[in-house]
């Protein structure tokens, strides 16, 4: 299996809802380093797995409207606890949905699936993959 990664990064706030998530229920800010990892089993005639600027670009504008906000007020996240689960699985179905416009430089069709990692810290991390 062949992949390409790009990285970036985001800085939010937000907060949580639910005893499991003890001081975590307050408001709360987080820098997130961002790693979009794409997939397949094949090279392209070009030898690539997709164009690593484009995905740059696409993770770039994906991240762009959560970067320095806080979560708790975007209305598409009202009611949801935007945790590191959730915010990958968020910004894989951006990345999928790029992927499937043709804007990575290769058919989705020839993908086999794309990786979300948010780095929380040094220590702690959650990710999302999911197939195209």
């Amino acid at each position: 299996m062949h992949a390409v990664e790009v990285r970036d990064h985001i800085m939010i706030a937000h907060s949580f809802t639910g005893e499991v998530f003890g001081p975590a229920q307050r408001l709360h800010g987080a820098t997130f380093v961002v790693d979009a990892a794409f997939f397949s089993p094949e090279l392209d005639a070009n030898g690539i797995v997709i164009d690593i600027g484009r995905a740059h670009e696409v993770l770039k504008e994906t991240l762009a409207p959560l970067n320095y906000r806080n979560l708790d007020e975007v209305p598409e996240f009202k009611g949801r606890n935007t945790t590191t689960e959730f915010l990958s699985r968020h910004i894989f179905e951006a990345l999928a949905r790029a992927a499937r416009e043709n804007r990575l430089g290769r058919p989705a069709g020839e993908l086999s699936s794309i990786r979300v990692t948010l780095h929380e810290s040094h220590a702690a991390r959650a990710w999302y993959e999911g197939t195209l």
